[in-house]
């Protein structure tokens, strides 16, 4: 053999060994690439959990037995947790002491029939002796939202939950002449500040209010020009949702409507979540059967639905 052609002889083994080395490089890359994506989605935190707002629990119109009907079909739904959106009582604003309180323990001993952690929201209904004509002065040590405080825990705070930080929020003030109205306060909104810089940029995020951010109910039933009222949605709301941004704001829950609704703007989706009560337990409201929200997650991506849990208002004699 010359030398030549063992020179050209060599370099073709040669280049054959090198092209098989980078099918196996390929090979192997795209393997890798396969197994690091399936890792990945396994890897995908799922789970679910309810949002039922405007409760209403009272001892009249048969509201013990529908809300306990609603946590019957909760628990079979085993979700992670509840998330409950305010007006979870018939009602503390214009009442008496004794019966704002035994209001709070019929709501307090039914929730423990739930299988899961339920994290309270604070509505309108929950502020004690707020209008004039209940007799309760601005000094009773239960007064406003204290009584929420002591029967139920905080007004706003945050937890994590699978790669998700929810904010529970209190989106329930008063004004001077004794009325409620929506706004986050200037406590709250230096809290979220200084909570917010501890949270990751990519680490999704969901709130809970009850009075909303943002809604379309009245323009859906009064007519497009139909103007909101400062009761009715959060009158700072663009200024605390400025905080977020930047932030991976997911979605906002939102009650107090007894409407349902799903609002998507600038990548956030804010829901009203209906009524557990409908018409304050005297059937459907504007068509709208008792329910609530059931919310399944997988990573930073959520579907939701309305879970009508089948209660029905008993005609009496």
């Amino acid at each position: 053999m010359s030398l030549i052609k063992y020179k050209s002889q060599k370099i073709k083994t040669m280049n054959l060994f090198y092209s098989r080395d980078k099918s196996l490089i390929g090979l192997f890359l795209i393997l890798f690439l396969f197994s690091n994506c399936s890792h990945q989605l396994e890897n995908k935190q799922k789970f679910s959990f309810l949002f039922m707002t405007d409760i209403h629990v009272q001892s009249e119109k048969q509201a013990m037995e529908g809300f306990q009907m609603a946590i019957e079909k909760a628990n079979t739904l085993k979700p992670d947790f509840v998330i409950t959106g305010g007006d979870l009582i018939m009602d503390a604003l214009g009442q008496t002491e004794a019966r704002a309180d035994s209001l709070y323990d019929i709501y307090i001993n039914l929730t423990k029939k739930f299988t899961m952690p339920v994290y309270n929201t604070m509505g309108n209904h929950e502020m004690f002796g707020i209008i004039e004509s209940s007799g309760v002065s601005p000094d009773h040590p239960l007064y406003g939202k204290k009584i929420f405080e002591k029967k139920i825990g905080k007004e706003y705070y945050t937890f994590t939950h699978k790669g998700w930080q929810f904010y529970i929020l209190n989106s329930v003030d008063t004004t001077a002449d004794r009325n409620y109205y929506g706004r986050i306060d200037d406590e709250q909104i230096e809290w979220l500040k200084n909570d917010l810089q501890q949270v990751d940029k990519n680490t999704p995020i969901c709130i809970s209010v009850h009075i909303p951010f943002y809604s379309i109910q009245k323009q859906i039933l009064m007519g497009p020009l139909t103007p909101n009222t400062k009761s009715g949605v959060i009158t700072n709301g663009n200024k605390v949702l400025e905080l977020f941004k930047g932030h991976n704001l997911k979605l906002v829950l939102q009650g107090h409507l007894h409407f349902v609704e799903d609002l998507y703007a600038n990548g956030v989706h804010y829901i009203t979540g209906g009524a557990v009560c409908a018409d304050w337990w005297d059937g459907p409201r504007n068509g709208m059967e008792e329910g609530f929200l059931q919310i399944n997650v997988e990573g930073d991506q959520f579907t939701w639905k309305y879970i009508d849990y089948g209660w029905e208002v008993k005609q009496t004699d």
